[in-house]
């Protein structure tokens, strides 16, 4: 993706201090974008703005934000766009899982997933798309799952919040796609991330799933960031309300 760039485009990347948020930095740095970074570690996400800066020669700012909190979205939205006069690209990657089955379920867990995994990016995903029709277009990734396309047990309340999204993206595609702002959502099968070594770590859990994987194996975060970067440029001017699998072929499996 060397040649994919995105100098001077202002980049707002949530869940970026770690996992595939932090791979999504490097990578959207690399194409020389202008980056606002979010997540909870207020002191973790500057350092990190001030590394891509020294590393990329590019500007990055720093708007910590807990997406739990209720006003949390609209905040990061009206915080991200000041810090550079606007947004031209919003990554919606920030969430949690909490692997349980149907039977152990507790209303806390399943609302905390749905608040994080659906609430708050949909109504940032909103808030910034507005804005964009506003100043003229812009693209919106999001990072959902290819648990939003097929249903995986112990998955309960992490499948129906990003399935949610995957809706929730096509219609912002359908409603400003009008007005030059593109929605897209990733679908990345288990991506090795710590979360995600975490939650399928155990081989007696990831065999049954790397079965089901064509190409045999689980992603790795810079595939993510690839797709998301090429989204997110004008490269894929046609594309709008797709929801792309990453998923070595798992979903014809």
């Amino acid at each position: 993706m060397n040649s994919v760039r995105l100098d001077g485009k202002r980049v707002l990347i949530t869940g970026a201090s770690r996992g595939i948020g932090a791979d999504l930095a490097e990578t959207f740095a690399g194409a020389g974008a202008t980056l606002v970074l979010s997540g909870r570690d207020a002191g973790a996400l500057d350092q990190q703005a001030r590394k891509l800066e020294r590393q990329y020669g590019i500007r990055a700012a720093a708007v910590a934000a807990d997406l739990a909190e209720p006003d949390a979205p609209m905040r990061l939205a009206a915080d991200a766009a000041a810090a550079f006069g606007g947004l031209d690209v919003l990554i919606n990657n920030a969430g949690v899982s909490h692997p349980e089955p149907v039977s152990g379920l507790t209303a806390a867990a399943f609302d905390e997933v749905l608040t994080v995994n659906l609430r708050a990016p949909a109504l940032l995903a909103a808030e910034v798309g507005a804005a964009m029709a506003e100043a003229g277009g812009g693209s919106i990734v999001t990072v959902a799952s290819a648990a939003a396309l097929r249903a995986l047990p112990e998955h309960y309340a992490y499948c129906t919040s990003k399935a949610g999204l995957v809706m929730a993206t096509k219609v912002l595609a359908l409603e400003l796609g009008p007005r030059g702002v593109r929605a897209n959502s990733l679908c990345p099968t288990v991506v090795l991330t710590d979360m995600g070594r975490k939650v399928w770590g155990e081989d007696e859990k990831s065999a049954p799933m790397l079965a089901r994987i064509p190409l045999g194996r689980f992603a790795v975060p810079a595939e993510v960031s690839a797709t998301a970067l090429f989204l997110a440029s004008d490269m894929s001017s046609m594309i709008n309300g797709a929801d792309i699998p990453i998923d070595g072929g798992y979903g014809v499996s």
